[in-house]
């Protein structure tokens, strides 16, 4: 069986939610040879992106995301079986911190990001809501994460989001971190303004920043 007619399973069986698809086509490219980060990549995270255009369209909603990430991290599983932890950790995108920002206990759409963050293949760290400026930087300096993400779905919380990279900057660690925010009341101004490094209007496009910041990181 070909590389291009594995990746492609991989991808289907995402985009169908089919975790027994995920499965046997994860063991199809470990029979092939297949470098498991190429098929994680070019193939899981393809259907992945599939899954989050047509979610951001109205088109697929949270119980299908959640189906989707199960047969994401079926697959992802039966690939790096027998790897080292080390290994394994190198298959993984980047580490990222989500959590909603002190003051607000809203937190569907930082779920839906942690989610969709997950099965795009991050590590992902999630500090829960209300949490606290100071637990969120410590926890980002004590686990060496790559991106520091924090949602505000009040104009009232939105200052905890400005008041992180102050933090940051205060600690000397500014430039250890890329820092994205989110939420209902949040903009491109808004964070440019507090001079943080993305914006995230929605979940694909926070995957997308994502992508990005780790790779300007590295």
């Amino acid at each position: 069986m070909s590389k291009e007619t594995v990746l492609g399973k991989l991808r289907e069986s995402i985009e169908k939610l089919d975790l027994e698809l995920a499965e046997k086509a994860a063991r199809e490219a470990i029979a092939a040879g297949m470098v498991p980060m190429e098929a994680i990549q070019d193939g899981l995270g393809r259907g992945m992106k599939t899954i989050s255009d047509l979610f951001d369209d109205g088109e697929m909603f949270v119980p299908q995301i959640l189906m989707a990430a199960e047969a994401f991290e079926a697959a992802v599983a039966i690939l790096t079986a027998n790897m080292t932890d080390e290994a394994k950790s190198q298959t993984k995108l980047g580490k990222v911190i989500v959590h909603t920002v002190q003051g607000d206990i809203h937190d569907v759409g930082k779920n839906i990001v942690k989610t969709m963050l997950r099965a795009s293949g991050f590590e992902v760290i999630d500090l829960g809501r209300d949490v606290p400026v100071d637990d969120v930087v410590k926890k980002a300096i004590e686990l060496d994460v790559d991106i520091i993400t924090g949602s505000a779905l009040m104009t009232t919380t939105m200052t905890s989001q400005r008041d992180i990279i102050k933090a940051l900057e205060e600690q000397g660690v500014r430039n250890k971190f890329k820092c994205m925010f989110g939420g209902a009341p949040v903009t491109q101004d808004w964070v440019d303004k507090i001079g943080a490094d993305a914006y995230g209007e929605n979940a694909a496009e926070a995957i997308t920043k994502a992508k990005e910041l780790v790779k300007l990181k590295k």
